[in-house]
């Protein structure tokens, strides 16, 4: 009776072990960098990825679809959507806006025809991750000391060159 519970969890053991070990590579599709996408470009063509950054810049609206450009931190690349997809989109990055992190799932183009033989991922799913916020700029006191240095130091010149002419 022991030898068959034995038997029982070693089979059992193994069902699972290999079931995790198929499980780990298939089910589960991880994040790309835009760095990975670009310097191998070749590799992911025509293939469904998953991409994640902070929306920057303007959303542009073409008809039924829009362009957005997502930077991951180091490159931005251009996503092609259509609206219903990009209609939670609040804030996009710039000077006064932190923009909302997307994660995007669609096939990756490293010359798509459609678009002028541009870089870009067709999406199929947008996610917002994180929503944007506005930002306030802190003021920089070393950029105003500098400032009000250099402009004793150019009235101080031009008193010396008033006293010069006397």
């Amino acid at each position: 009776m022991k030898k068959l519970f034995n038997l029982k969890g070693v089979v059992l053991n193994i069902i699972l072990l290999c079931t995790l070990h198929f499980t780990q590579y298939s089910a589960f599709a991880q994040p790309i960098s835009s760095d990975e996408l670009i310097n191998n470009a070749k590799l992911f063509d025509g293939k469904s990825v998953i991409y994640i950054g902070e929306v920057v810049g303007d959303i542009m609206i073409r008809g039924e679809y829009a362009w957005i450009n997502v930077l991951d931190g180091k490159n931005a690349i251009g996503i092609w959507a259509g609206k219903d997809l990009i209609k939670g989109i609040a804030y996009t990055g710039s000077y006064k806006f932190k923009g909302d992190v997307v994660e995007v799932s669609g096939v990756f183009h490293r010359a798509c025809l459609q678009h002028g033989g541009d870089l870009d991922i067709h999406a199929q799913s947008l996610t917002k991750i994180i929503a944007g916020r506005p930002t306030q700029e802190m003021p920089n006191f070393k950029k105003g000391n500098t400032v009000i240095l250099l402009l004793g130091a150019l009235v101080l010149i031009w008193i010396l060159t008033l006293l010069k002419r006397r």
